[in-house]
């Protein structure tokens, strides 16, 4: 697959994502300013994790419509990726301070899905600083689209499943 049709795929699966949250809001029981802050921080992560991603497959296929394209057109990406998902996770970890440690200790099993995410995302983060300051290889930005994306997908699946929080 070029990196084009990848984008242009991954962009789609972003948007079909940030529109399953206005389907998870619609269909609670409770309007959002009712909602747990827990529920809300789930639909944070939800959001947060189309968005990001949904923004790097803009910026890409828009530097692919330069010509001739840029030499070092991942690079670039890679920076931009770490430009939004650097505040994205900072915003997140605030926000997640605010809820309190007794929120972690709650999740059961799924805290250790948890602190898996969360060093695979930092390692992740890791990975595109190499790849804009170094190597500049579109699967390696690709996985910072991807990745988000697959966790966006498996929280909207919880905010399915679980009952909501009280």
């Amino acid at each position: 697959m070029e990196p084009g049709e990848a984008l242009t795929t991954a962009a789609q699966i972003a948007v079909a994502l940030a529109g399953f949250a206005g389907v998870v809001v619609t269909f609670r029981s409770k309007s959002l300013h009712e909602w747990s802050q827990r529920d809300k921080f789930r639909l944070w992560l939800l959001l947060g994790n189309a968005l990001v991603p949904l923004f790097d497959c803009f910026f890409g296929m828009f530097l692919m419509t330069i010509k001739p394209t840029p030499l070092f057109i991942w690079n670039w990406c890679s920076g931009f990726s770490l430009l939004l998902g650097f505040p994205f996770g900072f915003l997140t970890w605030r926000r997640l301070s605010e809820l309190g440690p007794t929120v972690i200790k709650n999740m059961g099993a799924y805290r250790y899905l948890f602190y898996t995410l969360g060093i695979l995302g930092t390692a992740l983060g890791l990975l595109q600083v190499y790849n804009a300051l170094v190597s500049g290889v579109f699967s390696f930005f690709y996985a910072a689209v991807i990745f988000p994306l697959a966790i966006g997908t498996l929280q909207f699946a919880l905010m399915i499943l679980l009952p909501p929080h009280t």
